[in-house]
């Protein structure tokens, strides 16, 4: 069935898949195939949703929306047949698809579409199927696994698979390890046993060796005695003597026998020798034979003393070894007698003998066992040593790929922080770049509108811009939504700097608001110290300060610090070798960790306070940092799984199960380490608030006066934040600093602000940072692990568990190591930014250098630090007991009364006051005239007596100075709540109302240059505007050039063309004029428009509301002052009915506004027309040159504008004047109405200080005031009889310095207020002046340049129309007509080279090239007639030589101006053309008319054989299908051996025409000749072609040429033939040579040319190399050499010629079957030309000779010209 399926899915449906019956379960598991089945039957219209993906998701949408489809056609479909599918069960496919095909053949016979279908089913189907099909989606998406699932899955599978294989991979390492280890003991084993072997081997010969040399005593008979013995050794003895005897007779025969051998020997041998030598020969050797005999028997006497003595000894060891058996005996006798034991005793005695027996056997048994057992060590010793070299050898080779590993990650880490590092470099310079590039435009833009003239402030808002980072151009972006509050909040970020940056400006008087020059000689005013002083105290009583406990406590000398690093610097090492020389304590973090862990295992109890009291103290190390992540937790909100101990600690179900009261009774520690514990077991690291609340409980317990140095922490910004805040508290204390700072007044500086700043204590009073690099870090590492390597093998199983968690933690700080070298990377910038920005106690110690030197450095660096240290408590304590005993002399001098100065002291500081004040007053008042000027000519009597000087009295301290002592009595405490939010919005409302306008003016800046730069383009523009000069120009052209020619000359003619002109200058000056008169409007009208009186105007308000401003805060400031002095003198506040004084405005436009509507007041501005304006000589001062009058109405009003601005500067300053006064008046007044009370001496001063008010107030008033003063002398005499006590005079006296003092700094404050006020009052009037003015001559500029240019265009357009004139006029004079086009447009007049008016007169054209007789030659058209009449007659190319003969006859003489043939060609006779007949005819028969006009088309390149192989190549290679045809495309591509490129001269006559290029139409003509036309397109037969081309003058030459050309390489020659020697001769003989010299030196020539290519060939001949013509020919090939042309032959006509070919043939073929071609196959050319028959045929074969037609055109040239020419009828006579 699957077959069935597979061949309906494949064949019927083709389906995009292959289905094979293998793969059939796999390919619809994703129910592609379905819906693609589907699809093909109409069913599933939405398959272009289907994805052919196998993933969980595809495979659930196309299964759901498979289930409407299939249960629409009535197919079982559920998510148990899907499941089914999906997961590939063998079958659940097949069946589907089976249920399936049978219901689309259902579906197919009945032909109902889906839509029928689903239309037929009812509609609560429809629905309840829509519901099925949600609901079957939701259950198998429940029963699909995620893609996540199966790719976890996969992952699974293959990490198992992976797992697998490497426990297999290591299984069958531990079995090769196994079995080597076996082959090892094996061995081993092999060898021991070998070795025992021999051992035992050696062991028993030596044995035998011993036994053998024992001497067996016999066992004594128990009845011999003594005496025996005795006997028994003599005898023996006796025989030994026996012996000795018969030895020595033996020995004595022996030599007796040697005796008489040597006599006889000696009596043969020494007849002849002297008797006495002999015996003297005897002699000698019968003596040392007796010497011999003696010493032998010496040695014999010697040996048996030797033997005696070792006889004797052996006696005496057998002796008693009998006497010790005889002991043994007896006592075995003796025992067996005393004891008379029975049977049983002697049979225990026997087991015990065996028990001593059995004890000495195991005792010689545990020796062997021993010595096995040591043996066994030493075996077990070396393997292991043996093993421990393996493991090292092996654990190297992995410490290397390891070591390697770490140094690529460490190498991909470091070129990903690299690439980090260099995108985010690139990303700040291409911001930089792109923000300079936007200033640059900014700037070039600005150039264009300011004519390279960029205003200071500008440039300098756009630096500022820059060197903010802000945008100078305006965001503006393409999205919207969040893009545009970005760029909103982008720009108002641009407004505010540029608005702060212009107050800082004006507040500080610099740049743009510098001091002009008038005004540099006057000081600006100083800072208001005692209003300074005012809002402090305010600010003070209203933020009461908090209790700074740090500072009350004692510094402490102990010494803190951290050393910091990355992993494996030595921070450690450091600190243990720096706690042994300082007593210290060193805090790891891990560690305290750690303790507070086991500190709640072990439930630590606080033992000094309260669990309650302790937790809240530790959780407020938590509290006091508001940005901490959390804080701490309470300890009975940890879980009872936190509470339990570690595994492996058991602890009682009481502890299991602790209340949660309990748990509140451990220390801080311990509930710490409880919430560590919860984070550890939950998998989350420890946060960093938990971990400096642990380290901070640590510090805690340290005593205070004890130094501590942190190990590695902390190591993130971070912790060091919370460290800082736990132990300082910097950030409450910053906050309160800010917050301080934010609430002192900016305008008022108070006398102390300097000191009030101070840098916040660190935490730390060092940090070390050991630098190490990355690869020296992972070098130790490296080294650590190679350490533990080595350990572990030479230490496997000795303390394995005692150091398990060392390797732990060493593998655990390898694996990450990379990390975290990572993370101290990522976090040390910003940490080292912490360390060093508020105070630099950051120092970096090189830390790759040896151990001991970095120790000694950082203990060197640790006690300088503890001297810098004690050296600056010890100074801090100095500071506070200076500061305590100054503070004590301060309060003992304000407890004592302050001696009282004299009357005339006072007068004279109230004088001095006076006189300063009156001094600035004068001084502020504009234009020179004081304010009260009236009244200081005027000089009171009671002023008068103070002017006398007084040198003797000390001079008096200023308010407000440094030395000034400022009166701080105490004022109501609900006063500074009320006045210091009022100072803030006095503060607020200043600065806001001086950014606006400064921002006003900014932008007003901006927009004057905007519209003067508009205003020039657009009259640029208007004068440049078109007009219509050359509508009229072109008319009068047009006219001018219509004139007859035969008219020019006239002069009536030419005057009226004059007058023409005349007419047409005029026109076009009336053009002028009216565009003169239009654009002197335009900018009248331009200047006419108000825009600079706006611009004034608003200008002129945005100053008068700086004016405004400083006015304002004036008034608020002295109201402030009033408000503070009464509520300190006890009075109270005064209600101002007054109205705030209001600066007038401008205003803009002339309606008029009743003064009801108005809240600030307008001033009426005066507006000159022309008529009103008097030119007046000031003028001058703008308007420079010659006199303009609108713009003298410019400056006209800009008087007037100056002239309101100068009053209303006034008014201003009068009105604080006023406000002066009128505070100074009341003053004045409420002193007047104070009971008198005082003394005299009281009222004195106190009328002395008010001099300077009197002085400024009106003369009534002062005179009513002196009066009052008069008056009030005799209530004093009246008082002064009163008895007052010296207490209560003394605190009167007090009471009215205090008053006195009050008044005075009240005064001072107010009049530094004033003269800051009109100072600042100047400064806004002289800058409006110079902004004004500015603008005014700006706009001046304009519309000067704007008259300047207008005159200038007029004169231009003038100038261009006198040109227009004199060309119209020199073009009349010498009559010739304007034949390019007159340009007149604006102010521009040419004459225009590429327009015509009227075209030229056509070129000549150049006839075409004409060829032309030459010498005889045919010309290509004679040469193409010949070939058309030969082509109709012949088509095959062989005509008969008599029909040829007359075709040449017929053209001859009967030429009736066809021109067939050149003149020389008309002179030949019928002799003549027989003889070039004979020369062309083929085996007397047949003329080939192609090589007639080939040799008649000559002069041409003859070419050599190697041009005509190259060209053979070339026309090979572009017959691509080796058909041996071409087209004349391919053969116009290939060429010839020669081209048509000639050089060709154009003759520079155009009349004449170009040369002929005879060669390339040769080249085309050869192509026409050759070709078969008959096909479409022609096809050229290139091989036969150049089969025409080979033949040359020498036969011979030409066969071996058609010969290479046939075969396609060179053939070389074989033999030489002396036959064209002659055939030259006998052809030669046949001219007259006699007659004809041309003939002569041709053949001359022509002989010489063979002579030298006879040479050549010879040479070659001689160089013919061994392996020559080694190239196969076939029977086609060369049947096509030899007449191969001939069978294309008519058989009728040329039968006789199909006779010698057939000879050909036959004996072609037989020469090829003599040379062993039976079957005709292609023979090599070398054999082929050895054969008789070729040879013969090469040497005989005339049709490759080159026929030279050219002899007899000459001799028929020559004849004619000796006998005359020929009439036709003679001709034709000879012809018949």
């Amino acid at each position: 069935m699957s077959e069935i399926l597979c061949q309906w899915l494949n064949q019927e449906l083709r389906v995009s898949r292959t289905v094979s019956p293998k793969s059939f379960a796999k390919a619809f598991s994703n129910g592609y195939l379905i819906g693609e089945v589907l699809f093909k039957f109409e069913l599933q219209s939405d398959f272009a949703e289907f994805s052919e993906s196998r993933g969980s998701t595809a495979k659930l949408n196309n299964f759901s929306r498979l289930q409407p489809t299939l249960h629409l056609l009535g197919v079982q479909f559920d998510q148990n047949v899907a499941q089914s599918i999906i997961t590939e069960k063998p079958g659940a496919a097949t069946k589907l698809l089976y249920q399936l095909y049978i219901a689309l053949q259902k579906k197919k016979k009945t032909g109902l579409t889906g839509l029928e279908i689903q239309t037929m089913q009812p509609q609560t189907n429809l629905r309840l199927q829509a519901l099925k099909s949600e609901a079957f989606r939701e259950r198998l998406k429940n029963l699909i696994p995620r893609q996540t699932d199966f790719n976890l899955m996969r992952v699974t599978c293959r990490f198992q698979e992976k797992c697998k294989q490497m426990k297999e991979d290591l299984a069958r390492m531990h079995f090769e390890k196994f079995e080597k280890i076996q082959k090892l003991e094996e061995e081993q084993r092999h060898f021991n046993i070998e070795k025992q072997r021999l051992n035992r081997r050696r062991q028993n010969e030596i044995m035998a060796k011993i036994q053998a040399a024992i001497i067996q005593i016999p066992k004594p008979e128990s009845n011999r005695t003594l005496k025996a013995i005795e006997a028994q050794k003599l005898i023996k003895k006796k025989k030994e003597a026996e012996d000795v005897a018969n030895e020595i007779k033996k020995f004595e025969a022996l030599i007796k026998k040697d005796l008489q051998a040597k006599e006889s020997v000696s009596k043969t041998s020494l007849e002849t020798t002297d008797q006495t030598t002999a015996e003297l020969l005897n002699t000698y050797s019968d003596d040392d034979y007796i010497k011999k005999i003696q010493k032998r028997l010496e040695e014999d006497a010697f040996a048996r003393e030797q033997r005696e003595k070792r006889r004797r000894r052996l006696l005496m060891d057998q002796l008693i070894a009998h006497e010790a058996q005889e002991e043994a005996y007896r006592e075995e006798q003796l025992i067996h007698r005393l004891m008379r034991q029975s049977q049983q005793e002697r049979r225990i005695a026997v087991q015990l003998m065996h028990v001593r027996h059995e004890k000495e056997v195991l005792w010689q048994n545990r020796i062997f066992r021993e010595k096995q057992f040591e043996e066994r060590r030493l075996k077990d010793f070396q393997d292991a040593l043996d093993r421990e070299a393996a493991l090292a050898k092996q654990a190297k080779i992995d410490f290397a790929e390891q070591t390697l590993r770490e140094k690529e990650i460490h190498e991909k880490i470091s070129v990903e922080r690299a690439q980090e590092r260099y995108e985010k470099h690139y990303g700040i310079c291409s911001e930089i770049l792109d923000q300079i590039l936007d200033l640059c435009t900014k700037v070039a833009d600005y150039r264009l509108l300011t004519n390279n003239l960029i205003p200071h402030k500008m440039m300098h808002d756009w630096k500022e811009l820059f060197f903010s980072g802000n945008p100078i151009y305006e965001q503006t972006s393409l999205t919207h939504g969040q893009t545009e509050s970005t760029d909103e909040r982008a720009e108002l970020k641009k407004r505010n700097l540029l608005d702060n940056n212009d107050y800082e400006e004006y507040k500080n008087m610099v740049g743009e608001w510098a001091l002009p020059e008038d005004m540099v000689n006057s000081s600006p005013p100083s800072n208001n110290n005692i209003l300074g002083h005012v809002l402090l105290r305010l600010i003070e009583k209203s933020v009461p300060s908090e209790d700074n406990s740090a500072d009350t406590e004692l510094p402490s000398f102990a010494v803190k610090g951290c050393i910091l690093g990355k992993t494996l610097s030595g921070k450690t090492t450091v600190l243990k070798s720096l706690q042994n020389e300082f007593p210290i304590r060193v805090l790891s973090i891990d560690t305290l960790v750690h303790e507070a862990i086991q500190a709640f295992t072990n439930g630590e109890k606080d033992s000094k306070t309260s669990p309650t009291r302790e937790y809240v103290k530790g959780d407020s190390i938590g509290e006091t940092s508001k940005y901490q992540d959390t804080t701490m937790v309470p300890v009975s909100s940890v879980p009872g799984e936190a509470t339990t101990p570690k595994e492996g600690v058991k602890m009682n179900e009481s502890e299991q199960s602790r209340p949660s009261d309990s748990i509140l009774s451990l220390s801080v520690r311990a509930q710490l380490g409880a919430k560590s514990e919860l984070m550890l077991r939950r998998g989350k690291s420890i946060p960093d608030v938990l971990l400096v609340n642990i380290l901070v409980n640590a510090i805690k317990e340290i005593p205070v006066d004890q130094s501590w140095v942190l190990d590695g922490f902390p190591i993130t910004l971070n912790q060091a934040k919370l460290l800082e805040e736990a132990l300082t508290g910097y950030k409450r204390k910053s906050l309160q600093l800010l917050k301080k700072k934010a609430q002192m007044p900016t305008l008022a500086l108070g006398p102390t602000t300097s000191q009030e700043v101070s840098v916040l204590p660190s935490a730390f009073d060092f940090v070390i940072l050991l630098d190490i690099s990355d690869n020296s870090s992972l070098a130790r590492i490296n080294d650590i692990t190679a350490k533990e390597i080595s350990h572990e093998i030479s230490h496997e199983n000795v303390g394995r568990s005692g150091t398990s968690q060392d390797k732990s933690e060493n593998r655990n700080l390898r694996d990450h190591i990379q990390h975290r070298i990572v993370g101290f990377l990522d976090n040390w910038p910003l940490l080292e930014e912490w360390f060093t920005e508020p105070k630099n106690i950051l120092t970096k110690i090189n830390a790759e250098i040896d151990e001991g030197l970095l120790c000694q450095k950082v203990k060197e660096f640790f006690a300088t630090e503890a001297v810098n240290k004690k050296i600056k408590v010890e100074k801090k304590l100095e500071e506070k007991e200076t500061e305590k005993k100054a503070a004590a002399s301060l309060a003992e001098s304000h407890t004592m009364t302050p001696p009282l100065s004299t009357e005339a002291e006072k007068d004279k500081e109230l004088h001095l006051a006076k006189t300063s004040g009156k001094g600035k007053t004068q001084s502020v008042s504009p234009k020179g005239k004081a304010q009260g000027g009236k009244i200081s000519v005027k000089k009171s009597p009671v002023g008068s007596p103070d002017v006398s000087p007084m040198p003797t009295a000390p001079q008096p301290v200023k308010p407000g100075s440094e030395e000034w002592v400022y009166v701080n009595e105490p004022i109501p405490e609900e006063l500074p709540s009320f006045l210091v939010p009022y100072w803030e919005l006095i503060e607020k409302s200043y600065i806001n109302h001086i950014k606006t306008v400064l921002r006003h003016l900014r932008e007003s800046q901006h927009n004057v240059l905007s519209y003067l730069y508009e205003t020039r383009t657009s009259f640029q523009e208007f004068l440049r505007r078109p007009d219509h000069k050359q509508d009229f120009v072109s008319q009068w052209q047009a006219d001018f050039n219509s004139v007859p020619e035969d008219l020019w000359e006239d002069e009536e003619t030419k005057a009226e063309l004059h007058q023409r002109v005349n007419d047409l200058r005029d026109r076009l000056w009336d053009i002028c004029e009216a565009r003169k008169e239009e654009a002197e409007q335009e900018r009248l009208d331009i200047i006419n428009e108000s825009w600079l009186q706006d611009s004034i105007g608003i200008t002129m308000n945005h100053f008068f509301s700086l004016m405004q401003a400083e006015v304002n805060r004036f008034q608020d400031t002295k109201r402030l002052l009033q408000d503070y002095y009464r509520a300190m003198e006890s009075k109270i506040p005064l209600e101002d009915s007054k109205k705030f004084t209001r600066v007038p405005l401008v205003q803009l436009d002339g309606k008029e506004i009743s003064e009801n509507q108005l809240r600030i007041p307008l001033v009426p501005r005066i507006s000159n027309s022309p008529e009103n304006i008097t030119i007046k000589p000031k003028s001058a001062t703008l308007l420079k040159g010659r006199s303009d009058p609108p713009l003298e109405v410019l400056e006209a009003n800009f008087e007037v504008d100056e002239k309101i601005l100068l009053d209303t500067w006034q008014q201003a300053s009068l009105a604080i004047s006023h406000m002066v006064a009128a505070e100074v008046h009341q003053r004045l007044t409420e002193e007047e109405k104070e009971p008198p009370q005082l003394d005299s001496k009281e009222k004195s001063p106190q009328s002395g200080a008010n001099k300077k008010a009197k002085k400024e107030k009106e003369p009534p008033k002062k005179k009513k005031t002196e009066k009052k003063g008069k008056g009030k002398s005799s209530p004093v005499a009246e008082v002064s009889p009163v008895t007052i006590t010296p207490e209560e005079m003394a605190e009167m006296e007090k009471r009215n310095e205090l008053k006195l003092r009050i008044k005075e700094e009240h005064l001072a404050a107010l009049q530094t207020e004033e003269q800051a006020t009109q100072f600042r009052l100047e400064l806004i009037k002289s800058k409006a002046m110079s902004v004004l003015e500015d603008l005014v001559t700006k706009v001046i500029d304009v519309y000067r340049f704007m008259d300047k240019w207008l005159g200038k265009r007029y004169l231009n357009e003038m100038a261009s129309i006198q040109k227009l004139t004199e060309v119209a006029r020199y073009h009349i004079e010498t009559a010739t007509k304007i034949q390019n086009e007159i340009y007149l447009s604006q102010e521009d007049f040419y004459i225009n080279g590429d327009i015509k008016v009227f075209p030229d007169p056509p070129a000549p054209t150049r006839p075409p090239p004409i060829e032309k007789e030459e010498n005889g030659t045919l010309t290509i058209e004679q040469l193409d007639n010949l070939r058309d009449q030969f082509l109709d007659m012949a088509p095959k190319g062989i005509i008969g030589n008599k029909a040829f003969t007359d075709i040449l006859l017929d053209l001859v003489t009967l030429n009736l101006g066809t021109n067939n043939f050149p003149s020389s060609w008309m002179h030949l006779t019928q002799p003549d053309l027989q003889e070039i007949t004979s020369i062309l005819t083929v085996n007397t028969e047949f003329v080939d008319w192609r090589k007639f006009l080939m040799v008649a088309a000559m002069p041409w390149p003859i070419p050599l054989e190697e041009e005509l192989l190259e060209t053979l190549q070339k026309f090979k290679a572009l017959d691509e299908a080796q058909t041996g045809t071409i087209t004349f495309e391919q053969y116009k591509q290939a060429g010839l051996w020669f081209s048509g490129d000639e050089d060709i001269k154009i003759p520079e006559n155009p009349l004449e025409p170009l040369p002929f290029n005879r060669q390339e139409h040769l080249i085309e003509f050869f192509f026409r000749l050759f070709a078969d036309c008959e096909k479409d397109p022609p096809q050229l037969d290139y091989t036969q072609m150049l089969l025409y081309f080979a033949c040359h003058p020498d036969t011979l030459e030409g066969v071996y040429r058609a010969l290479s050309v046939a075969v396609g390489t060179h053939i070389f020659r074989q033999i030489e033939t002396p036959m064209l020697t002659a055939e030259k001769t006998s052809t030669c003989s046949v001219s007259p040579i006699e007659e004809f010299t041309e003939v002569e030196e041709s053949s001359t020539k022509d002989e010489r040319e063979l002579k030298e290519e006879k040479d050549e060939r010879d040479q070659k001949e001689e160089e013919i190399p061994e392996n020559a013509n080694t190239e196969k020919i076939s029977m086609e090939t060369l049947l096509k050499v030899f007449g191969g042309g001939n069978e294309v032959l008519d058989a009728n006509r040329f039968a006789s010629y199909l006779k010698s070919e057939n000879i050909y043939a036959e004996n072609l073929i037989k020469t090829f079957q003599d040379l062993g071609a039976k079957n005709l196959e292609p023979i090599e050319v070398n054999i082929l030309l050895k054969h008789p028959y070729i040879q013969d045929l090469i040497a005989n074969y005339v049709d490759y000779k080159f026929p030279d037609i050219k002899m007899i055109l000459q001799r028929s040239e020559h004849a004619q010209g000796s006998d005359g020419e020929r009439s036709p009828s003679r001709l034709t006579d000879e012809k018949k």
